[in-house]
């Protein structure tokens, strides 16, 4: 729904979740969508970042929040912790509160800590399911259960995965449920006449990459570079348009040819 569909309407609302740091894909996609016409909300969980190696960035929410006020849009920062089933209905409730109900729906949240087969401890894996895999299912049951009927055909749903496993099972394994998640709500959800879709964006670094690793990535894509949060913004910024409404129950590379 980029300005096409919303041209004279008022403007549609786009719930991103896991928009917690600027540097992130989260909050590109985000300022990408405002840009398109859509008022953004968000969600994040300030506390995940503490477990990160890049630590707390505590004002980010806020200056994400200001960039999409820049680019035109209404919009909310709602802090949420996904390991609570309850959280993704308190989700939807601040959202509709403040902005209206939700038309869009793209999740980048993720827990991500790396492990293998041997090292993973149970509540690591549980936590990756609770997050990626239960928190998502819960999110697209609430989005789908409040779709307001008078924008049937227009709804929208992207999911970004990952392809990632060896050494880092908990996250690659609970992203492969994710995508089954998202691709079965092309079908099931095919009532409300909306397009599921899921993107793997590849390798792209927002604070994670050693040195060692980004030459390897930029060695072995084919265009010579790594990622951006703006490459991925630009897909997900086409699924969600009019001109993107034939693509649907897909899973999308976004990465420069590095799979191929």
């Amino acid at each position: 729904m980029s300005a096409d569909l919303t041209d004279h309407q008022p403007r549609p609302v786009v719930l991103v979740t896991g928009v917690g740091r600027t540097v992130g894909i989260g909050a590109g996609i985000a300022w990408r969508l405002a840009e398109d016409g859509w008022d953004v909300a968000t969600t994040h969980w300030t506390a995940y970042d503490d477990r990160m190696p890049w630590g707390r960035h505590a004002d980010d929410p806020a200056t994400v929040a200001a960039g999409l006020a820049e680019r035109g849009a209404r919009t909310v920062a709602v802090e949420a912790d996904l390991t609570d089933v309850r959280s993704p209905g308190q989700v939807f409730d601040a959202v509709a509160a403040e902005l209206g109900p939700v038309t869009a729906l793209v999740m980048c949240h993720a827990e991500s800590v790396d492990s293998g087969l041997l090292d993973t401890t149970v509540e690591s894996f549980d936590r990756h399911y609770a997050v990626n895999v239960r928190a998502s299912w819960l999110l697209l049951k609430e989005y789908a259960e409040r779709f307001p009927a008078e924008r049937t055909g227009q709804g929208r749903v992207v999911a970004l995965t990952s392809d990632h496993v060896v050494h880092n099972l908990p996250y690659g394994a609970t992203k492969g449920a994710l995508d089954r998640l998202v691709l079965a709500a092309a079908r099931e959800l095919q009532d409300l006449r909306l397009t599921a879709n899921v993107v793997n964006p590849g390798p792209v670094d927002t604070g994670w990459m050693g040195d060692d690793l980004r030459a390897r990535i930029l060695d072995e894509t084919p265009l010579g570079r790594g990622g951006t949060p703006r490459d991925t913004a630009a897909l997900v910024s086409f699924l969600l348009s009019a001109d993107g409404g034939w693509v649907n129950g897909q899973l999308l590379h976004s990465d420069g040819g590095l799979h191929a």
